[in-house]
This record gives structure tokens, C-alpha cells and sequence, in this order.
């Protein structure tokens, strides 16, 4: 019986004593850790909830402490229960039997393994404009959600991974531009220089950069060609012309480069729906029939939004920041982003009635392929996965897009309200800064001011970024030369890829353990240290209990022969009661959180508690390494089960860096 399963049996029990004891209707049962192991494993305070309950329900005073007697003795026949203490007024202190959980929770998993019946919910996430390369504030929001998809799987959820592409953007539109009015050349143009940049090992998405850069600072002064960023953008949305095909080229070929760079990072998806289709296929157009229908938009004949269909969102009526009316369709009769993020998050709920056509599109290293929409069914293929019909849909964007998204999830609820509000959640993220340090490391020139500064913004229409290839390049190189002051005789493509996980494990760490809506400032000091709250501590610690395991395996001995010969062991129960093992039980119990903490990091949307947790757990088995003597131990119950908590530590620690898309290093 796991925690978790131990957890539920006592509230189930507290709950059946507070309606038979009390006549009282018990529905959620808190319940905590105490700050101790000697104080027990798990304390309720259900007394005193239930004593103000009865007071209610009654005019009757009724004691806590007295209340806590009688639940306590209804959750102390339990034979997975070792004793209960009443503390305090009331508290009710529940000690395990330490020696049974240990027993039964030998070939225990750390995680839960995806369920075949699981409803599917859809997570969007990354959706960088394809318009140039990505840069940090892009890595953030893909790790958050890549995260987010490991955590919703090992809560048995069946998972789609979607990138939206938007191809028929104003972004796009600017690099258009640049291609086409300040270097003059045509589709053909652009492919021999494609191809060019190929040979000499430029990435296309590296270029793309440099040029939006211009193009954002030739509009300052060139009224003229920031007037044809209008001109292209309406030949791009249109489609079946030279301009359009240009765009697609130029859209395409940028997506390819930027999901090279996250499967740098592990973060790979299962379909890349394009704005493009959601227009030429006619989903805003039946989404706007429905919304007209029932009432949801209407139609401005005067005022300043005359001529546009709105949608009321009255919880912002008179505020500065938005308009208490969101305009979906402008006066010219051009849908806004909003209008066609609902007909978008129709189809993925499932409720639109219309489907894109679909074609594979890159195929991964490890072999998967990630699919992408297409409008044109000649290049449809005949058989393809099911995309979209979500029960739930998760759209990772920053912070900036929270009025939108609201927006989104009251258009679809107010369509479709079986489904409602909830069935569109908007995890929302701060943006991240670089330290000073790491913006001269990156090669940035900064004035005296500058470096003063706490964090140095970043602007992509400036040039002012860090790619996120530049990004991993230079952890990897700082990663290296740390690997190679330690293990200088190992050969040098271990030494790469032993460079590449820390440097990987750093960055996504950093970015998981601050909660969504802290502002990051990212510092590659700070990022690859070995010590305190960092991804290379806990890569370190999961190293440490892999030695362990390495060195039982050198002697001839076998953890699994070891385990299954403890519950044998006539001194079990005696050697984990002691007080000296109260660290022993502490390290077992935490490690066996795993499950629990996922689902709080699931229910709510915040994977900073997995990482907070991970780090936790290493830290508490360094100690733990370093208290005990684990292989001389001499003591053979005790050995056995140092052993066995400490493979347990090491499971679950290295499930738990999985889970966060970090990979456990050979050695380090």
C-alpha cells in the first residue's frame, strides 16, 4: 500500500466515524506532515473542524480532544497503522508500521504508468512565430510545458502535444518584407541562399534573426516600406499567390530549424497545427455562424468600435487596461487573433464539427513523427492519428496573453457551456531576463548602467536575445571544460555527452524551480553550480546512489536477491523502530512522496513543486550517504535495508529528473 493509498484509507475511515460518531458529513479532510518523523508520519486536525461542525449542525460545545479519542480509535485498527497520539487539544499523530510499508512497497514504481482509458487532454505549448530563431523566453515556455506533459502522463493521463504555427502572422509578414524589398530576391533567390548558408554551417533560422532586426530599423525611418508590411500580410492570409508561397517557404523552414533546437532539449510534439488552415479551411467562419447564433457577438452600428462584431466581457467594463467589448472581427473585416484562437480552441475540445487535413513532417531521432496540418487534401495522407477532442485543453503562453486567453475560455464556454470554463486552462509564465554576467558572457556590450542593472531585458524586433541554440551551446562548452577537470581520461565523445545532459539538466532546472509567475533572471554561474538548488546538484546526487549500486554489483551482489530475502529478516521491525533509524524511515517516506507530488504539481498547474520536491529528496539522501556506512554496514537487517531505501531514494530521484526532461549522467 502506497502513501498515497495509506493517506486515503485514513480520510476514509475519519470520514465513516464523522457520520456514524456525529451525524456529520465530512467532505475534505485535511491533513499534514509533521515537521518531525518523531512526531508521527501524518497528523489530521479533523477534530476541531468536526467539533465546529456539531456546534453548528447541534448549539452543542462538543471537546476536540474528546472528538479525537473516538476517531482514534476507529483508524487505529488498522493493521498498517503502528499507534496514534492525540496531541495537543486535538491533533490526531498517525505512526505507520514502518516494517510493513517497507515490505510491501519492495517492486513499488515511482511512477504511474500511462492508462489506455484515460481521456485525452491537449497541452499547446511553445508556438514560437516562425519568423526567425527562438530565444530563452521561448525555452521557458516549452520546458514549463514539456514538464507539464511528463506530469500529466505519470498521472495516467493520456496526452497530445501541440505547437501552434502561426505562418500568416505580422512576423512573418516583416521577414517577407525583408527578403523581398530590402534584398530583393524572389522564392528561387531565397532557396540558393538557403542552401548557401547550409554549406557554411549558418542555420536559416540564424539569418531570419538578423534580418527581422533590420527590418524593425528600417521601418524608423522607411514609411514607405513599413507600409507594404500591410500589402504582404494580406497577400500571406490569402494564400494561392507568389507572395503566399514565399511566406510558407520561408514559415516552413524555420519551424524545421526550431524543432532541431528543443529536441536539443528533449521537448519533441505530435502535431504543429498552422494558422493558415484555420483560415483557408473556414474554422473561424463556423465558429462565428455558432456564436452568431446564440447570441454571443453582436454587431456595432456607432461608438468607437462601429462597424466590428464584439464579444460583452463585462468583468472589465471600465477598467484602462482593456475594453469592457473584445472585438473579433475589425470594421475592414479582418478576424483578431482572439477570434481565431476560439475557432482553434473549438477544434481542439472537439466541438467545432470541422478537421484539418494532416501530413507527416519531420521525423525525430528517436523515430517519432510529428505530423502538421495541411488545407490541401492532395497532400493529405489517407490515414493519420485522431488530433484535437480534448476533455481538457492547456494553452502554455506568458503572462502578457492572460486578458485573450480569458477571453478564449468565455467564448467557447458561452458556445459550449456542457463543457465550460473549465475545460480551458491558461498557464500562464513571466518572462526571462539575463544577469549582466550572462549578458556579457553571451557577448552583449553594456554601459556602466547596464551592468549595474539587476537583469538586462530582452527585445527579438532589436536583436536584443539569446538564441536558444547560442543558449545550450554555451552551457555545453562550460558543462565541458567541468567534465574535463574531473574525468580527463575518459574519451572525448563521452565527455560531449556527458557535457550535453549537464548542460541540458542546468537549464531546464533553472527554469522549473521558480514558480510560473516569478520573473526569471537567468545567470550560467548560478545555472551550473554543483551546489545548492541546482540541476547539477541533484544530476550529482542520482550519480552518488548509482555508485552505490555499481560498487554492490563489483562485489557480486545483487540488490534484488537482497530485497527479496528482507522480509525474512527476524530483526525487520526491530531495526526501523529505533530511534537511530528515525533518518532511515524520513529518507524511505519522502522518497515515496513521488506520486503524491505529482498529482499536487498536476491539480495545481505548477511544476516548480516537482522541482522543489527533487531537490528536497537530493538533498536529504546526501545526508543520508553520509551518515551511514551503507556497503560495510555489519549489521545484515540493517545493511539490507539501507540498501533497499537507498535504491528507492535512487528510483525515484531519477524518475523524478525524468520527469522534468532531465537525464541522470554516467558519471560526473
Amino acid at each position: 500500500m502506497t502513501l498515497l493509498e495509506l493517506q486515503s484509507a485514513l480520510r476514509n475511515a475519519i470520514r465513516d466515524a464523522a457520520a456514524e460518531e456525529f451525524g456529520i458529513s465530512l467532505d475534505n479532510i485535511a491533513a499534514e506532515i509533521p515537521p518531525k518523523t518523531e512526531l508521527g508520519d501524518l497528523a489530521f486536525p479533523a477534530a476541531f473542524e468536526l467539533a465546529k461542525l456539531v456546534k453548528q449542525a447541534t448549539g452543542e460545545k462538543q471537546n476536540p480532544r474528546a472528538i479525537a479519542e473516538k476517531l482514534k480509535a476507529r483508524i487505529e485498527k488498522f493493521e498498517f497503522i503502528d499507534r496514534v497520539e492525540i496531541a495537543g487539544p486535538g491533533y490526531l499523530n498517525v505512526f505507520y508500521d514502518r516494517a510493513r510499508f517497507l515490505v510491501e512497497n519492495l517492486d513499488s514504481t515511482p511512477i504511474v504508468a500511462p492508462s489506455g482509458a484515460a481521456a485525452k487532454v491537449c497541452v499547446e505549448h511553445t508556438s514560437v512565430n516562425p519568423n526567425k530563431a527562438a530565444h530563452i523566453g521561448h525555452v521557458r515556455n516549452s520546458v514549463l510545458g514539456d514538464t507539464f506533459v511528463r506530469i500529466l502522463k505519470a498521472n495516467g493521463k493520456a496526452v497530445e502535444v501541440q505547437n501552434y504555427i502561426d505562418n500568416t502572422g505580422v512576423q512573418v509578414a516583416d521577414v517577407v518584407v525583408g527578403f523581398m524589398f530590402i534584398e530583393n530576391i524572389n522564392l528561387d533567390g531565397i532557396k540558393a541562399l538557403d542552401k548557401q548558408l547550409s554549406d557554411r554551417g549558418v542555420s536559416f533560422d540564424y539569418y531570419c534573426w538578423d534580418l527581422y532586426a533590420r527590418v524593425g530599423q528600417a521601418y524608423q525611418s522607411d514609411e514607405e516600406l513599413k507600409a507594404k508590411r500591410a500589402e504582404v500580410l494580406h497577400l500571406i492570409e490569402a494564400g494561392d499567390n507568389p507572395t503566399a508561397e514565399l511566406a510558407d517557404y520561408v514559415a516552413t523552414r524555420n519551424v524545421e530549424c526550431i524543432l532541431k533546437t528543443m529536441e536539443r532539449f528533449g521537448i519533441r510534439y505530435d502535431l504543429l497545427p498552422r494558422e493558415s488552415e484555420i483560415l483557408h479551411l473556414h474554422f473561424w467562419d463556423k465558429a462565428f455562424e455558432q456564436m452568431k447564433q446564440l447570441g454571443v457577438v453582436h454587431f456595432e452600428s456607432e461608438g468607437k468600435n462601429a462597424g466590428c462584431w464584439v464579444m460583452p466581457f463585462e468583468e472589465h467594463a471600465g477598467t484602462d487596461e482593456h475594453d469592457s467589448d473584445k472585438i473579433l472581427v475589425r470594421s475592414n473585416g479582418t478576424v483578431t487573433y482572439t477570434g481565431k484562437d476560439i475557432a482553434y480552441q473549438m477544434w481542439k475540445l472537439g466541438i467545432l464539427g470541422l478537421d484539418f487535413h494532416y501530413r507527416p513532417f519531420y521525423t525525430y531521432s528517436n523515430g517519432k513523427e510529428v505530423w502538421i496540418t495541411t488545407a490541401d487534401s492532395s497532400q493529405a495522407a489517407a490515414e493519420f492519428p485522431e488530433f484535437g477532442h480534448g476533455e481538457t485543453v492547456y494553452n502554455v503562453i506568458d503572462s502578457r496573453q492572460s486578458y485573450p486567453q480569458e477571453i478564449v475560455k468565455k467564448g467557447v464556454a458561452a458556445i459550449y457551456p456542457e463543457r465550460g470554463e473549465k475545460a480551458s486552462v491558461h498557464l500562464s509564465y513571466e518572462m526571462v531576463a539575463l544577469s549582466p554576467a550572462a549578458a556579457e558572457e553571451l557577448g552583449f556590450e553594456l554601459s556602466d548602467e547596464d551592468k549595474k542593472r539587476t537583469f538586462i531585458e530582452m527585445s527579438g524586433r532589436k536583436g536584443l536575445g539569446v538564441k536558444a541554440d547560442d543558449l545550450i551551446d554555451r552551457l555545453e562548452a562550460n558543462a565541458f571544460a567541468e567534465v574535463e577537470s574531473r574525468h580527463p581520461d575518459i574519451s572525448e565523445e563521452e565527455k560531449k555527452h556527458i557535457a550535453h545532459q549537464i548542460a541540458v539538466g542546468a537549464l531546464r532546472y533553472f527554469l522549473l524551480k521558480f514558480t510560473r509567475t516569478t520573473v526569471i533572471v537567468f545567470d550560467f554561474k548560478e545555472a551550473l553550480s554543483f551546489d545548492g538548488e541546482t540541476g547539477c546538484f541533484c544530476q550529482y546526487s542520482a550519480v552518488r546512489a548509482n555508485s552505490i549500486f555499481r560498487k554492490l554489483a563489483e562485489r557480486s551482489e545483487d540488490i534484488a536477491t537482497i530485497k527479496a530475502g528482507i522480509k525474512g529478516l527476524d530483526k525487520l521491525g526491530e531495526t526501523l523502530s529505533s530511534t537511530e533509524a528515525n533518518d532511515i524511515w524520513a529518507m524511505l517516506t519522502l522518497a515515496s512522496r513521488l506520486e503524491e507530488t505529482l498529482q499536487q504539481a498536476a491539480n495545481a498547474n505548477e511544476p516548480a513543486i516537482l522541482a522543489k520536491y527533487t531537490f528536497n529528496l537530493a538533498k536529504a539522501f546526501n545526508l543520508f550517504y553520509h551518515n551511514h556506512k551503507i556497503l560495510p554496514e555489519p549489521d545484515e537487517t540493517k545493511r539490507a535495508v539501507l540498501l533497499t531505501v537507498a535504491e528507492c531514494a535512487r528510483d525515484t530521484l531519477t524518475a523524478a529528473l525524468a520527469t522534468m526532461g532531465i537525464e541522470v549522467p554516467e558519471k560526473m
